[in-house]
């Protein structure tokens, strides 16, 4: 068969290809998101059922004398981040930035008499360490405003009026946050965004307007990304960049094929989706034990263990998703130096681990093969697909000869942006790699062997 002149063998399928911030994202592999707001400073453990209802009682409780971002990104720099992100409102409403739209923010403080602006300190320390910022935006919950799950409650006309300010509000302080801080790589409106179709503010026309070079996620017309199902911070084999729908949901407005079994196709993605949207794997720092999102006091004791976070970059970074790390500042403005210490052990073991190359390749083809001067044991591999022209890979295999002759290594689907696997050490004097089923020229941008103990 014949296609324009190319045999079908040669005809490029359509595939969905990435945008230049969805490739920005998945190259970056490891983002941290940094979530600060007044409770953590009101010495209890965080409850969020009862701080998305209940008004902080005195917002001059916001006071972290010792307050450093550039600390805070250089712990995540450390772990080997690329992106961080901040939130700049979270489930109380109050503003971590100067707001002519948003009564309830730094403005209001005695904190820094009324000046300081966290957003742009966290910017400024971005802009230092060479990492890409971006910000989180919680809009789906207020309790200064009475907000919940993106609206005021009641049908009067009081509530419509009152409905009808928060979302002007929103738009206001939305603008200000994508015209007064320069470019943000990315902005996360955790929960989604409800827009003017259900009754909400219109956040995504300002983002388009104002950002568009960054990832947008997410609104129930469109997500830059996914999330990936849980927050344990990994994502099952195989988790394919692709997706069915041009949007995830949030709450109850998720579509029932995608809430499911346990949230089972965010987690997997779909091999014949229309739509780039790869998943993210998050999962906070303390979460040995319990799930804090937030800094609470006398917790240093869930901090992951170094072996849990390597678990965890194996089975995010490795499945082809990104990982995201929940970091938490404390009431003196510092990441604990708990947390500080192991997020720069994780950084220096990833690096170990992959600091022993034994070989490489890489080029287009259905063919790769490594060739070393003699046997030598290799217990690790890495590939990377050219993930700018899409998923092309569909079915692959791994082999490595041996004394004993050709041994499988890993058959696998899906390569995606980075695929990483461990085996039991092996001599091999050749490792080879064979695309057996694709939707068109391969082109392998990573083909690595390792040994590391």
């Amino acid at each position: 068969m014949v296609i324009l002149g190319l045999t079908f063998s040669q005809a490029q399928e359509v595939v969905p290809i990435p945008t230049q911030a969805q490739l920005n994202w998945q190259n970056a592999e490891m983002v941290a998101v940094f979530h600060y707001d007044l409770h953590v400073f009101d010495g209890k453990v965080y409850n969020q059922a009862y701080n998305r209802i209940t008004p902080i009682p005195d917002f001059n409780m916001f006071n972290p004398e010792k307050l450093d971002t550039d600390q805070w990104v250089k712990a995540a720099k450390d772990a080997g981040v690329k992106i961080a992100i901040l939130t700049a409102t979270h489930e109380t409403g109050f503003a971590l930035f100067q707001s002519d739209y948003n009564p309830y923010s730094m403005k209001a403080l005695k904190f820094q008499d009324g000046k300081g602006d966290l957003l742009r300190d966290f910017k400024a320390s971005c802009e230092k360490y060479g990492i890409q910022a971006g910000v989180y935006i919680g809009i789906r919950w207020n309790s200064f405003y009475g907000i919940h799950d993106f609206k005021v409650e009641g049908t009067s006309e009081f509530a419509k009026n009152r409905q009808q300010h928060y979302n002007t509000m929103v738009e206001g302080m939305v603008k200000e946050i994508f015209t007064n801080y320069g470019d943000w790589a990315m902005v996360w409106f955790d929960g989604g965004a409800h827009g003017p179709e259900q009754g909400g503010p219109d956040v995504l026309s300002i983002f388009e307007k104002y950002q568009p070079n960054g990832l947008f996620y997410h609104n129930l017309q469109r997500a830059d990304m996914r999330w990936g199902g849980s927050e344990s911070g990994t994502v099952p084999y195989p988790s394919w960049g692709t997706f069915a729908y041009p949007a995830i949901g949030s709450g109850e407005s998720t579509r029932e094929e995608i809430s499911k079994n346990n949230f089972e196709l965010l987690k997997t993605g779909d091999p014949n989706g229309t739509y780039y949207m790869p998943a993210m794997s998050d999962a906070p720092l303390r979460g040995n034990g319990g799930h804090d999102w937030f800094w609470e006091p006398g917790r240093d004791l869930l901090v992951y263990p170094l072996e849990k976070l390597v678990n965890m970059y194996y089975n995010s970074v490795g499945h082809n998703t990104s990982l995201i790390l929940g970091l938490t500042p404390n009431a003196e403005g510092l990441i604990p130096d708990t947390d500080a210490r192991r997020l720069k052990e994780f950084g220096d073991e990833i690096k170990r681990r992959f600091s022993n190359k034994i070989g490489s390749t890489s080029g287009s083809g259905n063919k790769f093969s490594i060739n070393l001067p003699r046997r030598t044991p290799i217990n690790q591999l890495v590939l990377m697909e050219e993930i700018s022209k899409g998923e092309l890979v569909r079915k692959f295999i791994v082999e490595g000869k041996t004394n004993g002759g050709w041994q499988t290594i890993f058959e696998g689907s899906v390569i995606g942006h980075k695929f990483i696997h461990q085996f039991d050490e092996m001599e091999v004097s050749e490792v080879r790699l064979k695309i057996l089923e694709s939707k068109g020229e391969v082109q392998i941008k990573d083909f690595s062997v390792y040994l590391f103990d």
